[in-house]
């Protein structure tokens, strides 16, 4: 029998209009369970498989209903390190209750909201109780209308990449790609996944993973364009530990959302990621957001010294950055006793230091030091003690290479140990973060994207990073922070101004990334020679620029096009806008929240330089954006 259900009738703040957007079918069908999904009447994702397969009872045929309940879900919460800070979260619950063949049962739990579907799966005990449940598959389904286009992520071969680091969400975006194309490798897709319908616009990606299950991804499409949900390889983190989810009764799984929408507003707004998810870990000990310096990105492996090192954190003191990331082979250059020091003098000059870890346990063979500091709680705990006691204040921890349960339990057991000592975290060479923002006090950002150290590596990226920068906002960044390392004014990318990748991007377009790119820690890729080369402006304009938002509106934009984003933090509004194409483009905007403002717009110029101008906003609040090729443009308030 057929169920239908819709979001619940919520408030429209602007038009004071109740709204029910989003329709759920749910049909079983030869005893097997199927759902579709309906934004303004129009299918979104068409008749898609449920189901899993597990020890305790066989969930993909042979089903039948027992029974279905709903109720509305209101929790308004708040976040301190997101893209917004007061979330109002009202959806309708619908619980779909189904037995097997053998009369063990298995929920299905779906949120609606205006712009969000999302589900997961629970066991119950069903008698057994506290006895251990394998999932071995979901057969999880998302079909996609045919004529659609992709925008994701190719999953990598375990045991590739550098040193066999991967996979770590490092792979290009596709653009715009038919859905029936084969992934680069033939292992399917990462998370976030978007895929623009003729009908609008859909982002699909996973969330609410604490260690007590693995980090999932999408098959390559069927033909009829139905990606499936498939579990970690079995070679990932160098083929140690199950690929398959394990627990004790009762058990639920991730939640996989589905974000809907016309147009890519509700795409960048969404805060789903964290409104099914609740907090794990409380803590009274304060974890700042902020700026940072880094010498690595562009000085690289030499500059991990003490003497570049004080150089770093003269340049975060003159920035104002509350931090300096001080990168690998720290413990070989610099050494535990000078680190001391340096820990010291950054107090001395109101900056905090942020030490990189290697996080190898036997997963992969990257030689960069610190090592075997990360992977045991025993190794972890004592290391945690020393790093609290001379006053260190986070760390980045790189090279996971795999989302096995394991690996995301060890992602948890950091988290927590490290709250513990008053460490904020960030993950690098690491997985999507799923809802972590939420769930853990100390956690800050991740990269699990093609991130700022391919300018340094390669001419290719550099050409093409425009565009990227310009997909990034709509996909990995839109569902959870990102730490990309943005903002560089070096014409090439290297210590010496003769070598390395040429940058393409203009000196505005730059600026817009700080705004663009959200983070709550922002290692800028800057070093100390912009100071005197550049515009003072320019470094007034990143003094004050903040890291996280109170509120997040997305104005326009195409992926690998443009972006033109407004966020807000208290009663001030940072506009940025950025040109992913190589010619000159004109964007006409309304920004009714700059009404009676004063501002500073940063600009482009001639060459690849900027301008600065005042502008007061009075009546007409509308506004050409004119970006030169790969250009940018930053408006702020006074």
């Amino acid at each position: 029998m057929p169920c239908c259900f819709e979001s619940s009738n919520l408030t429209d703040s602007d038009t004071n209009r109740s709204s029910k957007k989003i329709r759920l079918d749910f049909t079983i069908e030869n005893g097997k369970a199927y759902y579709s999904l309906f934004f303004l009447n129009n299918e979104f994702i068409s008749k898609s498989p449920l189901g899993l397969a597990s020890s305790v009872g066989d969930f993909t045929s042979g089903l039948r209903l027992l029974k279905h309940t709903s109720k509305e879900i209101k929790d308004n919460y708040t976040l301190n390190r997101s893209k917004i800070s007061k979330v109002n979260y009202k959806a309708t619950e619908v619980q779909f209750t189904l037995a097997d063949k053998l009369n063990d049962t298995i929920q299905i739990v779906f949120r609606l909201s205006e712009r969000d579907a999302a589900f997961s799966y629970i066991i119950p005990e069903n008698g057994k109780k506290s006895a251990e449940c394998t999932i071995t598959n979901e057969i999880t389904g998302f079909k996609i209308p045919q004529n659609s286009k992709t925008f994701i992520t190719p999953q990598a071969p375990p045991l590739s990449g550098w040193e066999k680091t991967k996979p770590s969400y490092e792979e290009e975006y596709t653009r715009e790609e038919v859905i029936n194309k084969a992934s680069q490798y033939g292992l399917g897709y990462t998370f976030p996944a978007l895929f623009h319908l003729n009908k609008g616009w859909v982002l699909i990606s996973e969330t609410g993973n604490s260690g007590t299950y693995p980090g999932t991804r999408l098959s390559d499409a069927s033909s009829d364009g139905t990606y499936t949900v498939a579990f970690p390889q079995n070679g990932e983190n160098n083929g140690l530990e199950s690929s398959y989810a394990v627990s004790t009764l009762p058990m639920q799984t991730s939640w996989k959302t589905i974000t809907m929408g016309t147009d890519l507003k509700p795409i960048v707004e969404s805060t789903v990621a964290t409104d099914v998810v609740k907090p794990v870990v409380s803590s009274s000990k304060v974890f700042n957001p902020g700026r940072a310096s880094w010498s690595w990105i562009v000085w690289q492996d030499e500059s991990c010294n003490y003497n570049d090192q004080i150089t770093f954190i003269n340049l975060a003191s003159d920035l104002k950055c509350e931090y300096i990331l001080i990168d690998a082979l720290w413990d070989v250059n610099i050494g535990k006793q000078k680190m001391a020091e340096l820990v010291q003098y950054a107090k001395s000059k109101n900056v905090e230091v942020l030490l990189w870890y290697n996080s190898n346990g036997q997963w992969n063979s990257a030689p960069q030091t610190p090592k075997d500091k990360m992977n045991t709680a025993e190794a972890r705990k004592a290391e945690m003690s020393w790093l609290q006691e001379i006053g260190v204040k986070g760390l980045k921890i790189d090279f996971f290479g795999g989302d096995k349960q394991a690996t995301m339990k060890l992602y948890h057991d950091i988290l927590v140990d490290a709250a513990q000592y008053g460490l904020n975290i960030n993950f690098h060479g690491a997985t999507l973060p799923r809802g972590w923002e939420r769930m853990y006090p100390n956690y800050m950002t991740s990269e699990a994207v093609l991130a700022s150290e391919n300018l340094v590596f390669q001419q290719k990226f550099s050409d093409n990073y425009p565009e990227t920068a310009c997909i990034y906002p709509f996909t990995r960044n839109a569902v959870a922070a990102m730490d990309f390392g943005p903002v560089f004014l070096n014409k090439r990318f290297n210590r010496n101004p003769e070598k390395g990748s040429i940058r393409r991007t203009t000196d505005a377009f730059e600026m817009a990334t700080a705004v663009i790119f959200f983070s709550p820690v922002q290692h800028w890729g800057l070093v100390p020679e912009n100071l005197k080369e550049k515009p003072d402006y320019l470094f007034d304009y990143l003094k004050i620029v903040p890291t996280v938002w109170d509120e997040t509106v997305l104005i326009d934009g195409y992926p690998g096009k443009f972006c033109v984003m407004a966020r807000r933090k208290g009663n001030k509004w940072y506009i940025a806008a950025i040109n992913g194409e190589n010619k000159e483009k004109t964007i006409h905007v309304n920004l009714p929240m700059l009404k009676g403002k004063n501002t500073k717009i940063i600009k482009d110029s001639q060459n690849s330089d900027s301008e600065l101008m005042n502008k007061k906003f009075n009546g007409n609040t509308e506004l050409d954006l004119k970006l030169a090729p790969n250009g940018g443009t930053v408006i702020y308030e006074l």
